[in-house]
């Protein structure tokens, strides 16, 4: 079928998505343990490397 070593399956595009995905996915889990630390939403926005709006969308998930 597919004959991938692991070095080319990393490069690939799907592999490249899912992982982001992942990443992202991980950003907004921590949001609501930062908040709980006492981090402010800019603190937390610059610290994972989101947009402001993205944290605020974060917690407002997390309520709903």
């Amino acid at each position: 079928m597919f004959n991938f070593t692991e070095t080319e399956f990393k490069q690939t595009r799907i592999y490249q998505s899912i992982k982001e995905e992942c990443v992202e996915e991980a950003k907004f889990a921590a949001v609501p343990r930062l908040l709980a630390l006492g981090l402010t939403v800019e603190q937390i926005a610059q610290a994972l490397e989101l947009t402001v709006e993205q944290v605020q969308q974060a917690t407002e998930n997390q309520t709903n």
